[in-house]
This record gives C-alpha cells, structure tokens and sequence, in this order.
C-alpha cells in the first residue's frame, strides 16, 4: 500500500481544499521549486505567489494559485497552506484565465472602494467646513461664545 498525505488549502474566508488522498505535492519558496513526499521532514516556509501542484491518489493533477502563503509539513504527511487568496484550477490553462478574472474582478472591487472612500473623505470634508465657517448671526461651533452674545 503506498503512503498517502493529507492537504488543506485555505484562506481567512473560506477552506479551498481539504484531501486526505495526496501522493506529492510541488510548490515555490524564495530558494526555489521543491517537493514534498510521503514521510517528508517537517517544514515550515514562506510562498511568494506562485502555483502549487499536487497529485492525487487516482493520478489526477490538481493546481492552486496563492498571491503568497505560509506552507507547511508535519508529521511527514500533513500539508497545510494558509493564504490571502487563492483560485483553483483542474488545467493549468484553465487556471491562468481564473486568475486573470479574477485579478480583473479585484482591481474592480479596489477602484470602487476608493471610489467610496474619496466620497466619504469629500463629505466629512465639507461638513467640517460648514461648522469651521461662521453663518450670518452665529458662531463657528455650536455652543460657541459667539452664540452667548446674541
């Protein structure tokens, strides 16, 4: 019977993946590409965004692009890869049209949140300025001494 291993991929939102049927896995670290086997030593390293690849028990090759990532081996067959994002992927093809719609859909989402955040800056900018600008009649602040004199 050969060895099997375990992987876990997740991000703070959600658990991507969870499969206790692994024969190898190969991923990116800053020293360069390495692999993982059955019975490996513990390991504990940082991924840049890169691929991550790992074969199952049936032969089937599965892809996971991480923005970056903490991986790690325990036990010689506990994988566990925590990240920001990551997007699955069957076919390398496949996975970098994924990526791409979804580093579209990302750039969308950051243009609309500083869409939202220069408007609510805008706001508080101009109520500010209507309390630090005295109106005929009345003070600068509510409760001002300016208000006493009336």
């Amino acid at each position: 019977m050969t060895a099997r291993m375990s992987i876990s991929i997740a991000t703070p939102s959600e658990l991507l993946v969870e499969s206790g049927d692994v024969r190898s896995v190969r991923a990116t670290d800053a020293s360069g590409s390495f692999g993982v086997l059955p019975g490996h030593a513990d390991l504990l390293t940082v991924l840049p965004a890169s691929v991550v690849e790992w074969r199952e028990g049936d032969g089937a090759r599965r892809y996971c692009a991480v923005r970056a990532g903490v991986f790690s081996v325990s036990e010689g067959k506990k994988i566990a890869i925590a990240c920001r994002q990551a997007v699955l992927g069957r076919a390398l093809d496949e996975l970098e049209q994924e990526v791409h719609l979804a580093g579209a859909a990302q750039t969308e989402a950051d243009r609309r949140a500083r869409v939202e955040q220069m408007r609510l800056h805008a706001r508080v900018v101009r109520q500010l300025l209507q309390y630090l600008q005295p109106s005929a009649g009345r003070g600068a602040f509510p409760g001002s001494p300016a208000d006493d004199l009336r």
